[in-house]
């Protein structure tokens, strides 16, 4: 439980955030009160808790929000845009880690070191400088001290974790595993070479496309020679994010709508082949993640939340993607249930009914209104609700549309989501038919097609000779009837005895009124003995089974 022992100041520090942000359940456990009816806290409470306990609570916000299958809707929205208000880290404790961490002397590796942070976040911050050899870098150096920080508040979140174990929520979430999950995520964020490698790999993966020019997208070159845990070194992009550049479209070219048309297609064209053909992808897309170089390229940054889909989950969500914009609520249920980790909701019926109720508000919008992402959560808080379990990666899925797609409409007002997403979807398709490698799929399909040539005769003969000579047999098995069955039995069982026990009656009372020996007086009084016990024996099964009326 929540050990008062092993951080007892951090501990009061969380206390003290509570009791000012008035979380009455919390409090009342903490102060060995009476809290009855456990309750998390109100969406405006917890992102007030998280902001006040500092970076590594507010990474776990940030963690939460990409959970729509947990969470509902005000939650999401009250933790999609949290961020830690934290101050830059002062340059001589930086300097002193870069120091312990590189192999060699800080200044035969850089030139210049700017000590001035361009950007500081909950784990880290970014410096810029410049390697001896003239080339201009990132630095991203880890705040000195947050391993321990995040080694002491991780016991913190599992203690915190029982205690919300006892409310609904928690009950209904198996909210302790769902801490370790978050643990284990914040931990691998301290080992920068995981982002390192994270980099290189969306780098390699969009260096070949059939969507787009790999030449017009950029992901930062990764040295890993000066890469560590604690810091990453990165190519430095002459840039700005992409709703604050300018576009330095020459006038007698293009305009500045067509290249933004332009821009808005390659991310979208980068981002689907993420997600629908490499099945790893860049999980926060943000505008502040997205880079307008001054040479025209368009650049991808900060890798460190990345997501995973295997090809049966990526085929499932290509159908998905159809279905939404079909407006297919059957299409929608039966899916969603292919993708659960359950098996079938509570009920199918509801199930459906409530797609067609969220669909139902798109029938009169113009694709051009379409809101994808929005679906696309209604879809995964919809299972919730109806008590199927997704894959937790498709909070990522998710995540990075609604991201993907407020930034294009930001940067693109006028951008048609469909048009952009119509001819990406002819070719997800097609890949699924005849895959990347159309002789190979087609051998594949020529053999299955043997197989089943060879086996359909034999099977036909056999089933015809079983019709003609009346032995064919079906084994029908249909768990629902089991019950009923043993109900039936039951039910005939006893009406079958109580006919045995009137007949034993009925003997008794005949013999015993012709009785004229005292041998016949002693059977007549054993048959009713008998008739009597077992008349007993049966009304008390009867009671006992509960089924009298």
């Amino acid at each position: 439980m929540f050990s008062l022992t092993k951080t007892s100041a951090r501990q009061r520090e969380i206390i003290e955030v509570v009791f000012s942000n008035g979380w009455d359940y919390m409090k009342g456990l903490l102060t060995v009160g009476k809290a009855d009816n456990p309750q998390i806290p109100t969406p405006e409470v917890l992102r007030n808790i998280l902001v006040e306990l500092g970076p590594f609570y507010v990474k776990l916000g940030q963690l939460m929000s990409t959970r729509p299958d947990i969470l509902p809707p005000n939650y999401i929205n009250a933790l999609t845009d949290l961020q830690a208000n934290v101050p830059p880290v002062a340059w001589t404790e930086i300097e002193t880690l870069l120091r312990q961490q590189l192999k060699q002397p800080l200044e035969t590796i850089f030139l210049q070191v700017n000590p001035n942070p361009i950007a500081a976040g909950s784990i880290g911050q970014i410096h810029r400088a410049t390697l001896t050899d003239g080339q201009q870098v990132a630095i991203k150096v880890q705040r000195p001290g947050i391993d321990s920080i995040v080694d002491q508040d991780i016991i913190l979140i599992k203690g915190i974790a029982e205690l919300v174990s006892l409310t609904e929520f928690g009950q209904n979430y198996d909210i302790v595993n769902l801490a370790d999950e978050f643990a284990q995520a914040i931990t691998k964020e301290l080992d920068f070479t995981q982002e390192g490698r994270y980099t290189d790999k969306l780098r390699q993966n969009l260096s070949k496309s059939s969507w787009f020019n790999p030449k017009d997208l950029l992901v930062p070159q990764v040295y890993w020679e000066m890469t560590t845990e604690k810091i990453l070194v990165l190519e430095w992009l002459n840039g700005q994010p992409i709703l604050q550049a300018d576009l330095n479209i020459p006038t007698t070219e293009i305009s500045i709508e067509q290249r933004k048309k332009q821009v808005t297609t390659l991310l979208f064209r980068a981002f689907f082949q993420q997600l629908y053909i490499d099945g790893f992808f860049h999980a926060d897309p943000h505008p502040g993640n997205i880079f307008y170089l001054e040479d025209g390229r368009v650049a991808i940054i900060d890798c460190g939340m990345v997501g995973r889909l295997d090809p049966r989950t990526q085929q499932i969500l290509t159908q998905l993607l159809l279905a939404i914009f079909d407006l297919d609520a059957r299409g929608c249920t039966q899916l969603t249930i292919e993708l659960s980790e359950s098996g079938q909701p509570v009920s199918l019926e509801r199930l459906q009914g409530d797609y067609e109720k969220i669909l139902r508000k798109y029938y009169d919008l113009s694709v051009g209104q379409f809101n994808f992402s929005e679906v696309v959560y209604e879809i995964l808080q919809i299972a919730r609700k109806n008590k199927l379990k997704v894959p937790g990666n498709l909070g990522l899925y998710a995540k990075c549309l609604a991201n993907l797609e407020g930034a294009a409409r930001q940067f693109n007002p006028s951008v048609n989501l469909f048009d952009e997403i119509k001819p990406l979807m002819t070719d997800l398709f097609r890949r699924q038919l005849i895959g990347d490698t159309p002789l190979q799929t087609s051998l594949r399909t020529v053999l299955d097609l043997k197989s089943i040539y060879l086996k359909t005769p034999r099977q036909i003969e056999v089933l015809l000779d079983r019709l003609s000579s009346e032995t064919l047999q079906w084994n029908l098995r249909i768990k629902e009837l089991e019950p009923l069955r043993r109900s039936v039995d039951s039910s005939a069982n006893r009406l079958s005895f109580s006919i045995v026990l009137g007949s034993l009656i009925m003997g008794a009372a005949i013999i015993s009124t012709g009785s004229q020996t005292q041998q016949l007086s002693v059977i007549s009084n054993v048959l009713f003995a008998a008739a009597s016990l077992l008349g007993m024996w049966l009304i008390i099964s009867i009671l006992r089974s509960g089924r009298l009326k």
